[in-house]
C-alpha cells in the first residue's frame, strides 16, 4: 500500500501505469501526443482501460537522447498535467529528472516523481523529499548505468541483479537520511537503461529478489529493444512480447507495469489478482 497525496493504493496485484510521451523524438511514441487534444485523448482511453497512473514525460530518455531545456520540458508538460487533474481522477505521475519540473509538476498536481536519475541532478533530492515531506509525494528510484546519452556503450558488471540491489539499499538509505518516510519509495530496477540483452533477462529472471525491500517495484520493458531484438519485432510487432514479460514480472512480484499498451496489461492484472485470492 502506498499514498499519493490523498490517494491511496493498495498493491493486492500490479497496477497499470500509462505512458504519455509529450515529446517529439520518444523511441515509440514520439511525436503522436504532443499535442493537448491528442494527449487527453490518449490519457481518457488509457484510464477506460484500467490504468490507475498516467506517467506524463517531457523529455526522451531513450538510447543516444540528448537533454532538453527546462523551459521546453516545461512547456510540454506543465499545460498537459493542468488538462489532465482537471479532467480526471487518476493519479499523475512526472518523469523527470529536474527539480523545478518536479516543483511545477507537483504544483500543478502530480502526485508521483519518476526520476530515471535517481534524484542525482541539482536539487532533485532537496525538491523531491520537501514535496514528499510537504504533500505526502513519493519518488520512484531507477537504476541506470551511465546517461541516456552513453548508457548503451558496453554496459558492464560483475552481477547485474546484484549491483541493482546494492543500489536500491544505498538510494533507500540517502532517502530516509534526507525526509523521506520509508514507505514514499518506489524502486525501478531500469529495463534498458545500461543494461545489454542478458542483464535485461537476467533482471527479469530474478526480479523477485527486489521485493526484498518491501516496497513497489516498477516493472517497465514496453516495446523495448529486449523484446524486439531476442524476437527479432519492430516497435509496432511486440506487443505479444510485453505481455509475456508483463506476466513473468507480475508473478514475481511487481506492483508497476508500466505500458504503453494499457488494456492488455490490465488483462494480465486482472488474472494475477484473481490467483492471487486462490488459496491452495
Amino acid at each position: 500500500m502506498m499514498t499519493f497525496r490523498d490517494k491511496t493504493v493498495v498493491f493486492n496485484a500490479p497496477k497499470v501505469m500509462g505512458i504519455l510521451n509529450v515529446t517529439p523524438d520518444s523511441f515509440s511514441d514520439g511525436g503522436q501526443f504532443n499535442k493537448l487534444d491528442d494527449a487527453l485523448k490518449q490519457t481518457e482511453k488509457m484510464i477506460a482501460s484500467g490504468a490507475t497512473f498516467i506517467d506524463i514525460g517531457g523529455e526522451s530518455t531513450r538510447p543516444g537522447a540528448t537533454p532538453v531545456t527546462l523551459e521546453e520540458e516545461l512547456d510540454r508538460v506543465i499545460p498537459v498535467i493542468d488538462a489532465i487533474t482537471e479532467r480526471f481522477d487518476t493519479i499523475v505521475s512526472i518523469d523527470t529528472s529536474k527539480s523545478e519540473v518536479m516543483l511545477e509538476a507537483a504544483n500543478h498536481g502530480a502526485s508521483l516523481i519518476n526520476d530515471v536519475r535517481a534524484l542525482s541532478q541539482p536539487g532533485a533530492l532537496e525538491t523531491a523529499s520537501r514535496l514528499a515531506q510537504e504533500h505526502n509525494i513519493p519518488t520512484c528510484i531507477m537504476h541506470m548505468q551511465g546517461t541516456p546519452e552513453t548508457m548503451q556503450d558496453l554496459p558492464r558488471y560483475n552481477s547485474v541483479v546484484d549491483e541493482v540491489i546494492e543500489f536500491f539499499r544505498a538510494q533507500i538509505e540517502r532517502l530516509t537520511a534526507n525526509g523521506f518516510e520509508y514507505k514514499q519509495i518506489m524502486l525501478d530496477p531500469g529495463f534498458g537503461f545500461g543494461k545489454t540483452l542478458d542483464h535485461n533477462y537476467e533482471i527479469l529472471k530474478r526480479f523477485d529478489e527486489f521485493t526484498q525491500f518491501d516496497l513497489p517495484v516498477l516493472a517497465g520493458m514496453s516495446r523495448k529493444s529486449m523484446i524486439g531484438n531476442l524476437l527479432n519485432k519492430g516497435i509496432t510487432e511486440r506487443l505479444a512480447g510485453d505481455i509475456c514479460v508483463n506476466t513473468v514480472a507480475s508473478l514475481a512480484g511487481a506492483s508497476i507495469l508500466r505500458v504503453h499498451d494499457v488494456g492488455e496489461a490490465a488483462d494480465v492484472s486482472k488474472i494475477i489478482e484473481k490467483l492471487n485470492q486462490i488459496n491452495v
